[in-house]
């Protein structure tokens, strides 16, 4: 049976799911809870400066994005970080410790963008036996317009500034929590490594305005007729997020920089995914919320039975596994060929992808009286479109043109391997030459 137990950063865990800083890991009766499900660690919900806890609303802090059957895609949240005081928080979370010493606890911070701010808050953590702290420079409301979250997550110099104050006042790993809020992540990334960061955590919430409620005219959330942007999660993210993550683990600047993956996370294939593009573990916080704590055992059966089956022994042959397969557009095989096949022992009949492909795309898909459907290879450019919109799974499939077979499209052969830095339509390939 496949070893699920991973060691990210020194920071041992028996499996490598853990619940992100967020309501669920707000108090030591969720975490506790949490780890009796068989959570591998828990990133603790963000902590402030000892005095005055922050405020959070008292109204609905959620908004939502459901799918057709009311399958909930996003949340978008505008709770801040913990309005509980800092001592509490602290003794909660060296008595979970004490009780669960084979499971990774980090601690999630934010303050002020000072040194002494941050030294001492740090100085307040030596006592719980913490197993590494997690700078939060994501959060896109309520503290970044303070100066805090986001608004040091955007701006790499106050990135890698605060990370050498970190790395200078505790003994403790420093990971350091990235915002999806900026044109391009590796710069954020490439300024924590400088700073001295043992990891990144990716992504943050997005922010966003979910809704509008049409009545009264407000985001949703509403509180007394008003609404906010707030920070949006959920498989929705997914695919921001494992974009992020993959240009980090390919980038030369941040290349070996372990990653702990956030974003959408809701099944052990979504945490698959996100350790194949390079992250050493995964962070998960909507599944639980939706779900409950226990969904992580079904994450845990997924990936062990998908190692065994891969033949894979341990974590760390998944890690990075499809790295060296995500490459720039230029590079892409330009003479790789696939055509669209419809089988007609699986085809209901619906005619979706005929529509799609008649009104959008490229009039590839012929109908006859008795609603058959084929592909009409002369005018498939192999876009994937039938496929996506199919309702049928494997009904559609893309068939492989073998080398020198003629592509009915172009007239032409199918021929070696050529990408756009080479072809002749290419203006500075044309003038390289």
């Amino acid at each position: 049976m496949a070893n699920l137990t991973t060691n990210f950063i020194g920071i041992k865990s028996p499996n490598p799911f853990w619940l992100a800083s967020a309501p669920p890991t707000d108090k030591e009766v969720n975490v506790r809870r949490a780890f009796e499900a068989g959570w591998g660690g828990v990133v603790w919900k963000t902590l402030g400066a000892e005095g005055p806890p922050v405020v959070n609303v008292n109204g609905p802090r959620y908004g939502a994005i459901w799918g057709a059957d009311r399958r909930l895609l996003g949340l978008n949240n505008i709770e801040l970080i913990t309005d509980r005081p800092l001592e509490v928080n602290l003794r909660e979370i060296k008595a979970v410790k004490r009780d669960y010493k084979d499971r990774a606890m980090i601690i999630s911070l934010m303050v002020p963008c000072d040194e002494d701010s941050w030294r001492d808050i740090l100085g307040h953590l030596e006592d719980t036996e913490a197993d590494g702290v997690e700078l939060n420079f994501g959060c896109p409301h309520g503290m970044a317009e303070r100066g805090m979250g986001g608004a040091v997550g955007q701006v790499p110099e106050y990135i890698e500034m605060v990370t050498r104050w970190c790395k200078k006042h505790t003994r403790m790993p420093v990971i350091v929590k990235l915002t999806p809020n900026i044109t391009d992540i590796r710069k954020p990334a490439e300024a924590a490594k400088r700073g001295g960061a043992d990891a990144v955590s990716l992504i943050n919430t997005i922010n966003s305005i979910t809704s509008v409620n049409l009545d009264s005219f407000a985001p949703e959330p509403t509180i007394d007729g008003k609404g906010t942007h707030g920070g949006y999660c959920g498989p929705a993210v997914k695919p921001i997020a494992l974009n992020m993550v993959a240009e980090i683990a390919r980038s030369r600047e941040t290349h070996g920089l372990p990653i702990s993956g956030i974003g959408g996370v809701t099944t052990w294939r979504d945490a698959a995914e996100f350790m194949a593009l390079g992250a050493g573990n995964v962070q998960v916080c909507t599944a639980a919320m939706t779900y409950g704590f226990k969904i992580v055992q079904e994450m845990i059966s997924g990936l062990s039975e998908y190692m065994d089956e891969k033949g894979m022994t341990s974590t760390s042959e998944l890690v990075g596994r499809a790295v060296p397969n995500v490459t720039d557009w230029q590079f892409l095989n330009l003479n790789y060929v696939t055509k669209a096949h419809i089988s007609q022992d699986d085809c209901i009949k619906c005619g979706r992808c005929y529509a799609a492909c008649e009104d959008t795309s490229h009039q590839a898909i012929a109908m006859s009286a008795d609603r058959t459907f084929t592909v009409k290879d002369e005018e498939c450019v192999a876009c994937n479109l039938c496929v996506n919109v199919c309702p049928v799974e494997n009904c559609i499939t893309m068939v492989e043109l073998p080398k020198g077979a003629i592509d009915e499209r172009t007239g032409r052969p199918v021929s070696d391997y050529a990408n756009w830095t080479t072809h002749p339509n290419n203006p500075t390939a044309t003038a390289a030459e």
